[in-house]
């Protein structure tokens, strides 16, 4: 869902500040998902996620709309994960209330900091006090599965504010928490302040600090850290982004949207008014990519690295064979870094070595077709 109240400083997803097109887009949303029913071939569908944007911004009868068509039209009888990403100022008691008439079974909570200093350099939509609100509110009302968001690396975060941040996620009992490291990505507010000398640059020495902080200071209270960036407690992993990272098919709806059927790539334009007069007249605007062997066996690697599961051998050689020598004889340096481990024929990377987890799976890449 491309819509927000306002525009976050270092945000580049694809999203409008204004509404006015919104019962037309889901309108449209609602034709790709009737145009697209044949994409996943019959197979069962798991979960369901509402990212953005905002869509917490959407009501209950909307959310309802989408998820009645896709439980109509595709084989969603298997649906046990139906996430909402949301900001903390939209969940008022009123509105979780409303929610509970949904489908909706867990709520991704853009928390980012509890401190209101932060959140303003941030241009955040919320304060402080309204992330602690609802999370409150909604384990009140019985949704247990939830996932915060936190950011850090960026200049106003020091340790203590760190550690209160990371120790209010303890104490609330969330199972769940994603942490991203602040970046400047080029066209954004943030980049545009940097370049004026308005704001500082991002630290990478200490960004990196406070993700070794962050992952000791977790799995010392019981969270796995699976995922680089997702830590979950009580096996409470996020079965949709698991699935991502697992080569598990999906549809993606909506502008900007992706899409995967185990073979081929598929994203939708990223504009909003192009996308709603695409679909009124029956034809979804995305480009498409066949992915060859070369680019199947990178994107395991890539996504295999990242998770406590970590790349399997066994399926390099039975899926990828002819890959399968330079890729042992890539991860040798990195066995003797100590970036790497192997056990039971799985790689995965050390606490170290999630420091440099995209220079690695770059090593590891694939560069000609033909490679032996």
């Amino acid at each position: 869902m491309p819509f927000c109240k306002q525009a976050c400083h270092y945000c580049d997803f694809h999203f409008s500040t204004s509404l006015k097109y919104k019962d037309d887009m889901l309108k449209a949303i609602e034709k790709e998902i009737a145009i697209q029913r044949n994409f996943l071939e019959g197979e069962k569908i798991e979960t369901v996620y509402f990212g953005g944007g905002t869509p917490s911004l959407l009501n209950s009868d909307e959310i309802n709309r989408i998820t009645e068509q896709i439980q109509h039209l595709y084989n969603a009888d298997n649906l046990i994960e139906v996430t909402l990403e949301t900001n903390p100022d939209d969940l008022s008691s009123q509105k979780i209330a409303s929610l509970k008439q949904t489908l909706v079974n867990r709520f991704s909570i853009g928390v980012q900091s509890f401190f209101n200093e932060d959140l303003l350099w941030m241009n955040r939509a919320h304060h402080a006090k309204d992330a602690e609100s609802a999370i409150k509110a909604s384990q009140d009302a019985g949704f247990e599965n939830l996932t915060v968001d936190l950011i850090y690396g960026y200049p106003l975060l020091n340790e203590d504010k760190w550690s209160y941040n990371i120790n209010r996620v303890i104490d609330m009992g969330i199972p769940h928490v994603s942490c991203y490291s602040m970046t400047v990505e080029p066209k954004t507010a943030l980049a545009s302040l940097i370049k004026r000398g308005i704001e500082k640059n991002i630290d990478d020495t200490e960004s990196s600090e406070q993700f070794l902080y962050l992952s000791s200071r977790l799995q010392e209270n019981g969270f796995e850290h699976y995922e680089i960036s997702n830590f979950a407690r009580n096996k409470r992993y996020s079965i949709h982004n698991t699935n991502y990272w697992r080569g598990v098919k999906y549809l993606g709806i909506g502008p900007s949207a992706h899409s995967f059927d185990g073979k081929n790539r598929q994203w939708n334009i990223a504009n909003n008014a192009k996308y709603i007069q695409s679909l009124t007249n029956g034809v979804i605007p995305a480009e498409q990519e066949i992915l060859s062997s070369k680019d199947r066996v990178n994107e395991y690697i890539m996504t295999s690295l990242r998770t406590m599961w970590g790349l399997d051998i066994k399926k390099i050689e039975a899926e990828f064979t002819k890959y399968k020598p330079g890729i042992i004889k890539n991860l040798s340096k990195f066995f003797e870094k100590n970036w790497v481990v192997q056990k039971d024929n799985h790689v995965t990377l050390t606490v170290s070595g999630k420091l440099y987890a995209d220079y690695i799976a770059s090593e590891l890449f694939i560069e000609d077709e033909f490679q032996e």
